[in-house]
């Protein structure tokens, strides 16, 4: 080993770059990790900034958010010990979607929160192009973390319409999602749209915390199912409080799949036999049509309340609180029933267009919601309205999945029925 210093050898050089290949040569042989002596005149290669942060980094985790609900997102960061990871996400001046990933997510697990909205629509591209990005800059995976997922209540199909939920479920795959953390889904079957892992998790823990710990005298509360669609969801919350159950059954106005469309149109009739031929070659029979039984339609009972209410506290609960004229025409049916004291209860708290000056006016005492979505400027305009703190269960999902820890903790005395 030669070296040279300004075009001559330098014996001190020599010297040392042969100790340092001895001793290189001896720890080689002995299977010890090798310190190489600095030899003078020589520079140290730099190492790579992205790389030693993500060695400094044993969590090799990441967290985004967009602008649906950052308060949230700074809750779950703050109880994981992390800070949300650098992006910029915002519309320019044509209403396009611009996302700017500002820190290296090469074969880190990312998390990205991001629920529901005002701005429905513009929070679902925002995620979109998000996990797009992740997914283009080569992330180990990609979990999205949606507490109210949009779209949700369209899981059927109407008349001549669609499956948005299904729509929404492919576009978020395609986009690269790996795993889906949600809360309380509007149908259970909507987990089975996803071609991925689903973890569909329970607020009613908290929501029972909060009837036990802030509602005083709940023992001679009773729970309400505000139509038959959501009894299942009150009997399991008066079967875990041990509390009386009532269902109000019938409706107020005509349902909206009951109304009047196209498909209700007789058939268009022609002669018989009068050989009319179509363009297409066909002729066409009066008689097709004729003879099918006709299903009988639906006579909504008037609205009742079934059960016991007089003198109790009326716990209303549900999924979502979003078109609230429901509740309140629910409320005033309980108040005139005798209960002294009416609440209602929800996972998410949409309270879209008018609802809470509705809800400011109405019967109702108190709101309880939880922060999966952002609901703020709402409780500037209803006192009412009360939030139940979610974080921690968001945390510590992610956490689970992160270590790759089991699920099943999470949902422990979690029945079919809930």
């Amino acid at each position: 080993l030669g070296i040279r210093v300004n075009g001559q050898e330098s014996s001190r050089h020599k010297r040392a770059a042969s100790i340092s290949l001895l001793f290189s040569s001896f720890f080689r042989f002995c299977s010890v990790p090798v310190l190489f002596l600095a030899v003078p005149g020589h520079r140290e290669m730099p190492r790579n900034p992205s790389h030693a942060m993500n060695i400094a980094s044993k969590t090799g985790l990441l967290l985004f958010t967009g602008n649906s609900h950052p308060d949230l997102a700074r809750l779950v960061a703050s109880r994981l010990g992390l800070e949300l990871a650098p992006c910029s996400v915002r519309n320019d001046d044509n209403a396009e979607t611009k996302v700017d990933i500002d820190c290296s997510v090469r074969g880190q697990d990312v998390f990205i929160i991001q629920t529901g909205s005002k701005e429905v629509n513009t929070s679902i591209m925002e995620l979109l192009i998000m996990m797009y990005a992740c997914k283009t800059s080569c992330a180990e995976s990609i979990v999205a973390v949606i507490p109210y997922l949009p779209y949700s209540k369209q899981s059927k199909m109407r008349k001549r319409g669609s499956i948005p939920a299904k729509l929404l479920a492919s576009l978020l795959c395609k986009a690269g999602m790996t795993h889906l953390i949600t809360m309380d889904l509007h149908a259970k079957e909507i987990q089975g749209f996803f071609d991925v892992p689903v973890d569909n998790l329970r607020a009613s823990p908290f929501l029972l915390q909060y009837i036990q710990e802030q509602i005083p005298d709940y023992r001679n509360a009773v729970i309400v199912a505000k139509n038959p669609g959501s009894a299942r969801r009150a009997q399991s919350l008066a079967e875990r409080l041990r509390l009386g159950l009532a269902v109000i059954h019938g409706e107020t106005k005509e349902a909206e799949s009951d109304a009047i469309d196209g498909r209700h149109s007789p058939p268009p009739v022609v002669a018989q036999n009068t050989g009319l031929e179509w363009p297409s070659g066909r002729y066409w029979s009066a008689d097709i049509g004729i003879g099918v039984p006709m299903l009988t339609a639906k006579e909504k009972p008037p609205i009742n309340v079934v059960g016991d209410v007089g003198g109790r506290i009326a716990i209303i609960v549900d999924d979502i609180i979003d078109d609230v004229e429901t509740f309140v025409a629910c409320a005033s049916m309980l108040k005139d029933r005798g209960a002294y004291k009416i609440y209602a209860m929800a996972t998410h708290g949409l309270l879209s267009s008018d609802a809470p000056r509705l809800l400011e006016e109405s019967t109702i005492d108190e709101i309880v919601v939880t922060n999966s979505v952002s609901h703020e400027v709402q409780k500037l305009q209803c006192h009412k309205i009360k939030t139940v703190d979610i974080s921690v269960l968001i945390s510590e999902a992610i956490r689970r999945i992160h270590n790759q820890e089991s699920m099943s903790y999470l949902f422990r005395n979690i029945t079919m029925e809930d």
